[in-house]
């Protein structure tokens, strides 16, 4: 008698949480691009522990990110921001949402590509603005005008996220099909070894 139990693909979950293996996934992008609410959803789906790297800065300094900036400026930040990364990447894998500025740092950006794989959220000017103008506790957007400096920031740093290893489109779509398209990528990057865009 032969077994006629049909066989089940494995699902998207289980198929990029094989493919990442022991590798961290770190997410990178501008303020408002929905690293955190992306990333943590990614997180559930791949069944990893779920770190933001600005929240966890502001607990080990126990300062928000807007005190540090102000009592030390950004070029501390980043050192601090630099050695949380250092030892979050050691500790995988894990699904990591860093700070807009995070990948942009050379040193910083090394870690990430030595210690997992970088995925950069890209969003149009537009999509942030949305986003980032309802509240203000970003310190890079205390400007006479923000939306402009937001535009400058893409500006400077879309160049640099584009080195990330997968880029996703972060757009006015129901999370959920975001979170597909980045276990997508992941699947395809680890399996084909090239960059996914």
């Amino acid at each position: 008698m032969t077994d006629l139990t049909p066989t089940v693909a494995p699902s998207l979950s289980t198929r990029a949480r094989a493919a990442l293996g022991r590798r961290n996934l770190v997410f990178v992008g501008l303020m408002g691009a929905g690293k955190s609410a992306i990333g943590r959803m990614t997180a559930s789906q791949l069944g990893l522990p779920f770190v933001d790297t600005d929240a966890e800065i502001e607990r080990v300094s126990r300062m928000t990110i807007s005190e540090l900036f102000a009592a030390y400026g950004e070029g501390e930040f980043r050192e601090l921001e630099t050695r949380v990364i250092k030892r979050l990447l050691r500790t995988g894998p894990r699904v990591i949402s860093t700070g807009g500025g995070a990948f942009i740092n050379e040193k910083t950006r090394k870690q990430i590509e030595r210690g997992g794989i970088s995925l950069w959220l890209k969003a149009d000017l537009d999509v942030l603005w949305e986003r980032v103008n309802k509240r203000d506790h970003r310190p890079l957007l205390k400007t006479e005008n923000p939306k402009q400096t937001l535009e400058n920031l893409m500006n400077q740093r879309y160049p640099i996220y584009s080195l990330a290893d997968i880029a996703v489109q972060s757009r006015d779509e129901r999370k959920e099909i975001i979170v597909d398209e980045v276990l997508e990528a992941i699947v395809e990057f680890c399996t084909k070894g090239h960059k996914y865009e």
